[in-house]
Order: C-alpha cells, then sequence, then structure tokens
C-alpha cells in the first residue's frame, strides 16, 4: 500500500535517553529534531551499545543558547539541519569532536572553514534522497504543465473549473548537472517521453547514449534550446551565482525554470526580475533565505510554484539518511570514518 507522506503523529517525550545510565561512554546528541526522524533514529539505537550514550531532543529549537547547552557534554553530535555558525562552534569546540550532517549540502548549515580550524571533523549524507528529489523535480514540472494542485484546490472551492494543460511528452527538458540527481531525472523523463539536452562538465558518456540524450557545449544553450530547465549543480565556489541575468534572459517564452538543488545557483534577484516580465514560469523546492520570508515579493508571482525544501524527505530517503548517519556515527567512535568531508 502507497499512503501519503506525512508528518508522523506519534506523541515523543521531550528527551529520549539510551544507554543513560553509562557514565563511561562518549555522549551522542541529537539536539534537534523532526518527528519522522526521531523514530527513525530510536528504531537505531542498540547500533550504539557499547560505544555510546544517546540523547535525543525530539523538539525543534534554533536559539543558539538552547543549542549550545544541550551539546556541551557531547563527543559526537548529530545534525537534522540546524544552523551551525562559527560562533556556534566556537562555544563547544574542545567537547565536541565529530558532527555528522542529515544530509549533503553540509556547506549551507556548517560553517565547513570554522569545524576545519577548529579541529571537528563533520560527516554528511550522500545518494539518500537521489530518486526523492528527482521525483519531486519531475513532479512540479507535471503541476506546471497538468495543473493538478491548482485544479484540486479550486474544484473544492466549488464550481467546476475548466482548464487547459499541457503535455510534456516531446519537449525539451535541458539538465543542468549530471550528477546522482540529474541522471536520475533524465532516467523518468526518458520514460515520460521528453527530449533530453544536458549540460556537465564531465558527463557521463554511456548515460547520455543510454538515454539518446545530447551533450550541449555550453550551459547558454540549454537555457535558449530547452523548454524546461532543470538544476541540480551541487553548491560550491564554482558554482555560486553561476546563472544570470544572461542565461534567464535565454529562456524562450512560455519556458519553465525548475530548481530543486540550491537558490543560491542562480544570482541573488535575478530569477524575480526574469519572472516579473511574466512570459516564462518557475517552480522550486529552495529559496534564500530558509525559510522564505513571509513578505518575499517571490510569494507574489502567479507564476511561480514553491514547495518547502521537502524533495529530500520522502519515506526511504530519511530511512537511509538516517542509517548514514548514524553508520557515521559509530564509525568515528571506533577510530574509524565514513563519509567525512572535514
Amino acid at each position: 500500500m502507497i499512503a501519503a507522506a506525512s508528518e508522523c503523529r506519534v506523541s515523543l517525550p521531550p528527551v529520549i535517553e539510551y544507554d543513560a545510565d553509562r557514565a563511561d561512554l562518549p555522549l551522542v546528541v541529537v539536539p534537534v529534531s523532526i518527528p519522522s526522524m526521531t523514530t527513525l533514529l530510536r528504531d537505531r539505537l542498540d547500533e550504539f551499545a557499547g560505544l555510546a550514550r544517546v540523547r535525543i531532543h525530539t523538539d525543534w529549537t534554533d536559539d543558539e543558547d538552547v543549542l549550545a547547552a544541550r551539546m556541551l557534554d557531547a563527543t559526537v553530535v548529530m545534525s537534522t539541519g540546524f544552523r551551525a555558525s562559527a560562533r556556534l562552534l566556537e562555544r563547544i569546540a574542545g567537547r565536541v569532536r565529530c558532527i555528522t550532517f542529515c544530509g549533503t549540502g553540509a556547506v549551507s548549515f556548517i560553517d565547513l572553514d570554522a569545524a576545519r580550524r577548529l579541529g571537528i571533523t563533520i560527516c554528511n549524507a550522500v545518494h539518500y534522497g537521489d530518486n526523492a528529489v528527482a521525483e519531486h523535480a519531475i513532479a512540479l514540472m507535471f503541476e506546471h504543465t497538468h495543473r493538478v494542485g491548482e485544479l484540486n484546490a479550486r474544484t473544492h472551492q466549488g464550481g467546476w473549473p475548466g482548464a487547459d494543460i499541457t503535455e510534456l511528452s516531446g519537449r525539451i527538458l535541458g539538465i543542468i548537472g549530471f550528477g546522482g540527481i540529474g541522471r536520475r531525472v533524465a532516467r523518468l523523463a526518458h520514460g515520460i517521453g521528453l527530449r533530453l539536452l544536458v549540460w556537465d562538465r564531465h558527463p557521463d558518456a554511456a548515460e547520455l547514449v543510454a538515454l539518446n540524450a545530447e551533450s550541449a557545449a555550453t550551459m547558454d544553450e540549454v537555457f535558449s534550446h530547452a523548454d524546461i530547465v532543470s538544476l541540480h549543480l551541487a553548491l560550491n565556489d564554482a558554482t555560486r551565482g553561476i546563472i544570470g541575468p544572461a542565461q534567464l534572459d535565454l529562456m524562450r517564452p512560455g519556458a519553465l525554470l525548475v530548481n530543486t538543488a540550491r537558490a543560491e545557483l542562480i544570482e541573488p534577484g535575478a530569477m524575480l526580475r526574469r519572472l516579473s516580465r511574466g512570459d516564462i514560469a518557475a517552480a522550486i523546492d529552495v529559496t534564500a533565505p530558509e525559510p522564505l520570508l513571509d513578505d518575499d515579493p517571490l510569494r507574489t508571482l502567479p507564476n511561480l510554484i514553491i514547495t518547502p525544501h521537502v524533495a529530500w524527505r520522502s519515506d526511504r530517503a530519511l530511512a537511509a539518511l538516517v542509517e548514514q548517519n548514524v553508520r557515521s556515527a559509530v564509525e568515528f567512535l571506533k577510530g574509524g570514518a565514513y563519509n567525512v568531508i572535514v
């Protein structure tokens, strides 16, 4: 049976502890969590048997003083997505020796330079959500062309609204970035019947052939030829702001920009300016900042679909994410290393 994903309704205590009476063991702390992730973590606590005590705080806070207090006695911290600034890291340095990050984009949440300077090991998770994010990207394309959510809402409000829809099959999908998620998007899109145009610095030639995909010589070629442009680049110094007005201005009228990667790939303000002209549309799962401010002008655009950075939060992705982070913590406690990035 496939059930709609929803936030776990199970009642959880404020704190879950494992082997709390073993003061001789190092402490692993999860300072904040969400219910679905808490349940998965709780189910894997036996993996720390004889290695560490574990304390899971089941609520959420962004208060730096509260976070610091909760992590003060920890040797390993498992981060479910709180912001770890240089100032916060300096407050916990010395005791905390390792932070495992529940995601791939640790650079967006943890000051990695500060962690390196303070001698704090950082681990992340990889490829746990490739399929989840790829499916979400395709879902955003379908929402734009078939308007399922919009028409459902209008029908529930009363009446019998009519609307024209657009087929995806035969359109050109431009994919910027051909890593794990980009390749998965390409496979799903190929099955739908989309034609593929891919730009990547080092594309997988065999995969391109298998999917009958074209390799674009430049990123500009993708923006100027594609009906849909989907972004799948990792965020780093080389890709931050890599897409600006020059690229967005190449998009043909009626084209769609999809971003399930990172908002910072696009120059600040560039997408708002381009969408304000009204001749293209966008569908995004990422914003800068996050959460998006209530008065952000992006919220007013009728040609923009926004979801609140949930593409990664599928049932299977969360399970894989927790599995990798528990493994990183366990390996560190054993003197080993798994998914270490700093």
